[in-house]
């Protein structure tokens, strides 16, 4: 059973300045709390109901709560309640920029859309890019529909939230390594050379990458449209423009 004040704590999690506060966030639904406890995501508590419970012997952690359906479901912001709902710590990783030296990293300027930012960790993860950095003004990692949309990479995936001008900056200085940005001026993904090592940087929904990260790209890429002279969508979403580039990156090192 939840107590009024365990509901109360579950409800406040849904802002991030008590996400902040109690360092904690919410996970919903088997897929994403099993990838968070058998990654070794610090959890706090689970509830659950009998037969998850039953079912998942081998990953529960110390502290579970056995809860009715009815229960999950005035927890939940799902439409239709889930099995079982896990709160689990938010850990924050150091971090500078010659540690990205040598590797593939994806950074994000200011997107919004919870959505969004969750399918780009997913993607992140799907393409073996471990780290994401993000501006100050990027959605938060820890909103509940952020990391409904991850799908579970929210477990894999390490995510920074830097003055991020000032970290590529930093970054281009320490590694010497280039700064990828998609642009409609840039220059045709497919028919030029791509490093195996740098920073990718996508940009807000609406403005794309904004002024102070632009001075800072060092190769402007552009994602052609099919055919060329036809008329079609302004643009692409950035998180299926972010899958489009990391692929055609994975894709030179097969």
């Amino acid at each position: 059973m939840i107590s009024k004040n365990k509901k109360k704590f579950l409800s406040s999690l849904q802002q991030k300045k008590y996400r902040k506060k109690y360092a904690a966030f919410m996970g919903e639904g088997h897929k994403i709390n099993y990838d968070l406890l058998t990654e070794n995501i610090s959890c706090l508590e689970i509830f659950a109901t009998r037969e998850w419970i039953d079912e998942n012997t081998n990953i529960l952690p110390e502290k579970v709560t056995e809860v009715t359906t009815a229960e999950l479901k005035s927890i939940s912001n799902l439409k239709s309640p889930p099995q079982v709902i896990g709160i689990y710590e938010i850990v924050d990783h150091d971090i500078t920029a010659k540690a990205f030296s040598e590797t593939l990293v994806l950074a994000i300027d200011g997107i919004q859309d919870p959505g969004n930012m969750g399918t780009i960790i997913r993607i992140a993860d799907w393409f073996g890019i471990k780290h994401v950095i993000c501006s100050e003004d990027t959605a938060d990692l820890y909103n509940p529909k952020v990391v409904q949309a991850t799908m579970g990479a929210i477990a894999r995936v390490k995510v920074y939230y830097v003055d991020l001008p000032e970290f590529v900056r930093d970054y281009k200085n320490e590694t010497k390594l280039p700064v990828y940005g998609t642009f409609l001026e840039g220059e045709n993904i497919y028919g030029r050379e791509l490093s195996e090592k740098g920073m990718i940087v996508m940009g807000n929904e609406g403005k794309g990458i904004s002024r102070e990260i632009e001075k800072l790209i060092t190769d402007k890429l552009f994602i052609p449209n099919y055919p060329p002279d036809a008329t079609t969508s302004e643009s692409l979403n950035v998180a299926v423009a972010t899958a489009v580039v990391c692929s055609e990156f994975r894709r030179r090192m097969i």
